[in-house]
């Protein structure tokens, strides 16, 4: 159980929101501009002032709303994608071709030819991928091929796992333990026109420590060297960092500084020697966007089930949390009526007919009214890209730019839900 307290936030009091509500109805995300943007200087600071030869790549499975991929593009991110709709949508908004890094584990070869005819950045994942980069390097022989590779090593410390969920072996990357890279290299080698000039070690790790990504980005620069890749142009750590998390959370986690004191030692040291240090690549995700946006949700009703109290929003934790873990997020309630009266203990419920659909577990604050409305925040990261059209159709996404507003994303429609190119009625 946590107590819930009203903030003073005078974006949002209940005039402006119930003006929002009349424009795009009683349920929407808002995107914090502002904050976006100063999650990104202060990640780029962080890294940059330690270790100047650095770009940040945006992980487009984050939140892939086009508005806030431009938006950091503006800004000098790269666009990390992990698809060809990502890919497609990277060029559709305008990216420059090279400045898209192609990640993921399912490429097909018409995936392989436009990444190499554009000149991404490309990190093949699985070796059937080197047969279709040779296929186009035989197709193209005067022309220069570069390409990177996804290593998958061992990261465990003293003999525990640190990968997500407790995996023993990582299912992403060419295995290094048991020759497999040094197998891909020969094979890549075999033609002139191929050049291997970045590794790239993205591990999903269930605590974020610092230690993971210092085991990471040492074991990177020491494959670099052992397998003779003077000539290496990035090294790509990958992402999961965390990012700023709410005070509510209680929870001390490494700050942008810790992760890049850590990692740009370890490249400082180890290519201190080079003429040209590599790029230092970072990708991500979860710490530019999770902080970034709200979801507000309207009070529908407040009912009584024996001896529990229920509030129903016109939401439902698909919108904040698609996971359907049971930690409360942090959260208001914007009131009509601030008269205090004692708090009681509630549930926050949502619209569809799953009983596990809680957006919000045993709150001790007074129980909200109808017409209330109740802010969530921190659901920045998935909550767009998981959210499927199940039941309701998807709400607005609005921006808060200098206290302005504007959407970014329409609410949905039932023309747009059962799309007529899709579905055959």
């Amino acid at each position: 159980m946590r107590t819930l307290t009203n903030a003073d936030n005078k974006m949002f009091d209940y005039k402006t929101i119930s003006k929002l509500e009349n424009e795009f109805g009683p349920s929407f995300y808002v995107l914090n501009v502002d904050k976006l943007r100063e999650n990104y200087k202060k990640i780029e600071v962080a890294f940059k002032s330690r270790y100047e030869n650095f770009i940040i790549g945006y992980s487009y499975k984050t939140n892939y709303l086009p508005f806030l991929c431009k938006e950091l593009s503006k800004l000098g991110a790269y666009s990390e994608v992990v698809s060809r709709l990502e890919y497609d949508l990277a060029i559709k908004i305008g990216e420059d071709p090279k400045r898209i890094i192609f990640n993921g584990p399912l490429k097909s070869q018409d995936d392989i030819n436009i990444a190499l005819e554009n000149e991404s950045i490309i990190n093949i994942d699985s070796i059937y991928e080197i047969d279709f980069v040779k296929e186009y390097a035989l197709n193209n022989q005067n022309k220069q091929i570069k390409i990177g590779i996804r290593l998958n090593f061992d990261i465990s410390q003293n003999g525990v796992s640190q990968l997500q969920e407790g995996y023993e072996v990582s299912r992403f990357g060419i295995c290094v333990e048991n020759g497999n890279l040094q197998y891909s290299l020969n094979k890549l080698r075999d033609l002139k026109n191929i050049k291997v000039i970045g590794l790239h070690g993205h591990f999903s790790t269930r605590n974020r420590d610092v230690e993971s990504f210092r085991k990471i980005t040492q074991k990177i620069c020491d494959i670099a060297k052992g397998n003779s890749l003077h000539s290496i142009e990035y090294i790509d750590i990958g992402g999961g960092i965390y990012g700023e998390l709410p005070k509510s959370f209680a929870k001390r986690v490494p700050t942008f500084d810790d992760y890049a004191e850590a990692i740009c030692h370890i490249m400082n040291t180890e290519f201190d020697s080079f003429e040209k240090k590599p790029t230092l690549i970072l990708e991500p995700g979860i710490a530019m966007v999770a902080n970034a946006f709200i979801f507000i949700a309207k009070v529908i009703e407040t009912k009584t089930i024996r001896d529990k109290n229920f509030v129903l929003v016109d939401g439902s934790v698909h919108n904040i949390k698609p996971t359907m873990h049971k930690h409360n997020l942090p959260m208001r309630i914007i009131r009509q009526n601030e008269d205090v009266k004692a708090n009681q203990l509630f549930n926050i419920v949502g619209y569809t007919c799953m009983e596990k659909d809680y957006l919000a577990h045993e709150i001790s604050a007074e129980l909200p009214h109808k017409n209330d409305y109740i802010i969530f925040e921190n659901v920045g990261a998935y909550t767009i890209v998981f959210n499927p059209p199940f039941i309701k159709e998807r709400p607005s996404i609005i921006a808060a730019d200098q206290n302005k507003f504007f959407v970014v994303r329409k609410k949905e429609t039932i023309r747009q839900f059962f799309n007529e190119e899709i579905y055959c009625f």
